[in-house]
């Protein structure tokens, strides 16, 4: 794999210290530390390793470590294929669809000052919604399955929270004595899945008032009065909120090559930076409003950053959730009777001959024969020193 032109990296090493120091007004310590991680991924500050093949022996350079925060756009491709592969186990032989579920405008402010309580309510409302109108006799009459991600940008990199949700076209009967399956061209009614996500997110907006758990500040101070909270909250019913439904995909083959430009994602990739220059970077955008053409978009350093540090989760966030059969706690009973009613066979038996993830250090293949690397040694930044330098392309685990 090449390495891109330009990184995030090199943003940030560039702004430096002096754009922390002249954002000290709202800047935090989680920003400061996700910076410093991108600055230091795959350098001799986070030390390095070699790599061995563990088909024909072929042994590489030293590589350089990487920081492996979730944040970081150098970071995601090994989480994405080790998730990928455990999903792949979980697909079923079914059509599947993916819907969206997004907050409107005028709650990303009150949603920017509680990440934590709005990102949660955000899965809980929509999974409430798909759950409850699914298993609605008029609608699908079924017990369904779906996981969820929550994204909480736009392609301008501007702050707007929605929620991706793929989901088996189908679910189980209410006595769980067959699988009943979605129409062809048709899934959930998309007004009905809008209204009752609209009043599931605002009957919890009302409970976090109530019980004190809503913070404001700034412009939104005057919210914190009752009447002012209750009058603002009148305003959200004034329009539909947007749900959008593609129709149903092919089958798990074609979703887990869709879910791959969905999950473990950052709010932009390296792939989008076309320049720094003059105190500007320029990126690609696709514009969703005009056929998805792609598009260039310049903004100052500062500014640029600033959005890019808007869409970092709360610590210890979990931003990958599943629901319904799919759920931690119905997974391994549920499952099961989904693959048997659809007649296929579970996959727990695939990884048999072959090494498990936790087995796995690198997932990176040999470039000599195609087999795994693995990691046969390990070095400190101090050890680098008494060495030669890493290549730069290689890309480490």
């Amino acid at each position: 794999m090449s390495r891109p032109l330009l990184e995030m990296a090199d943003i940030v090493r560039y702004a430096g210290q002096g754009f922390i120091e002249r954002s000290r007004r709202w800047i935090n310590g989680q920003h400061e530390k996700v910076l410093t991680a991108i600055m230091r991924c795959r350098t001799a500050a986070l030390g390095g390793h070699r790599d061995r093949c563990t088909g024909c022996g072929h042994t590489t350079a030293i590589s350089y470590n990487s920081c492996r925060n979730r944040h970081c756009p150098r970071c995601q491709g090994n989480a994405r294929r080790r998730w990928l592969q455990a999903r792949e186990r979980e697909l079923l032989p079914t059509r599947y669809v993916h819907a969206v579920f997004t907050l409107p405008r005028e709650l990303a402010p009150l949603a920017l000052q509680n990440k934590r309580l709005i990102y949660t309510l955000l899965f809980h409302a929509s999974a409430e919604t798909l759950l409850e109108v699914a298993r609605d006799p008029r609608h699908l009459g079924a017990e369904i399955g779906f996981f969820s991600v929550l994204h909480s940008w736009n392609q301008r990199l501007q702050f707007h929270p929605h929620i991706h949700c793929v989901i088996a076209a189908g679910g189980l009967a209410p006595d769980h004595s067959g699988w009943i399956s979605a129409r062809r061209s048709f899934f959930l009614p998309i007004g009905v899945l809008s209204r009752v996500f609209r009043g599931k997110f605002v009957a919890g907006l009302r409970d976090a008032f109530q019980r004190g758990e809503l913070q404001f500040h700034g412009s939104l101070l005057p919210l914190a009065q009752p009447r002012a909270f209750a009058a603002w909250l009148r305003l959200l019913f004034r329009h539909d909120w947007v749900v959008y439904s593609k129709r149903p995909l092919g089958g798990p083959e074609h979703v887990l090559r869709y879910l791959s430009a969905y999950t473990h994602r950052v709010a932009i990739s390296n792939s989008r930076l076309i320049a720094l220059s003059k105190n500007n970077v320029t990126f690609r955008w696709r514009d969703s409003a005009h056929g998805n053409k792609k598009r260039l978009m310049t903004l100052d350093v500062e500014e640029f950053l600033r959005r890019f540090l808007l869409h970092l989760l709360p610590p210890g966030f979990v931003r990958i959730r599943n629901f319904g059969f799919l759920a931690n706690r119905n997974r391994a009973t549920l499952l099961q009777l989904c693959f048997q009613l659809l007649g296929g066979v579970e996959k727990t038996t695939a990884s048999k001959t072959s090494p498990t993830t936790n087995q796995i250090h690198s997932l990176w293949n040999c470039p000599v024969c195609g087999g795994t690397m693995r990691v046969v040694e390990r070095l400190s930044a101090a050890q680098l020193l008494l060495r030669s330098p890493p290549q730069p392309h290689r890309y480490a685990a």
